[in-house]
């Protein structure tokens, strides 16, 4: 298996321009922002097809403290393995590798995620990495499909979960 290919947003960068000839789907279209620093990574098998993927980026996440501030950090996004190669550490893998992006590469000592409090597994998964919930919000929606194959707005809960990077095995347990 072929692992760590990656699509930095530097290669996208026309795509805000109105160029799409290196466009890459969703967030990794090139953005308008302060910091553009985003980066796809994917697992590949051994004939190339893509099994799982993890995207990073720089944004602003809220700090639901009462207050309107926001932090600006690395924010870990849709994590996704082939049903097929579930269970056999690609998500630790891919998780890892966007934490070293954000740590390595870009300096961050901490990364952040969202997801979606149903999500039982993927909230597990991130747990046993080292994550801890900072904040629930219930009044969000997500699209959800249909029987006849529409999408539609529903309500949902997103956690938001955030990590300490760096430090070793003492580092997750005394902040350093």
């Amino acid at each position: 298996m072929e692992f760590k290919k990656r699509y930095k947003a530097n290669n996208v960068s026309n795509s805000a321009k109105g160029n799409n000839s290196s466009r890459l789907p969703g967030n990794y279209a090139g953005r308008a922002r302060s910091d553009s620093r985003s980066e796809l990574v994917l697992c590949l098998d051994g004939r190339g097809e893509c099994i799982g993927c993890a995207g990073v980026e720089v944004d602003k996440i809220k700090k639901m403290d009462g207050y309107d501030g926001s932090v600006t950090g690395p924010v870990m996004s849709n994590l996704a393995i082939s049903r097929k190669y579930r269970r056999k550490g690609l998500a630790e893998d891919l998780v890892k590798a966007a934490e070293t992006i954000a740590r390595k590469e870009w300096g961050y000592d901490e990364c952040y995620l969202y997801v979606e409090k149903r999500n039982v597994p993927a909230i597990k998964l991130y747990k046993k990495l080292g994550y801890s919930t900072i904040w629930e919000d219930d009044s969000a929606t997500t699209l959800l499909p249909t029987k006849d194959g529409q999408v539609m707005n529903g309500k949902t809960t997103i956690v938001c979960m955030k990590k300490r990077l760096g430090g070793g095995l003492f580092g997750s347990w005394f902040g350093i």
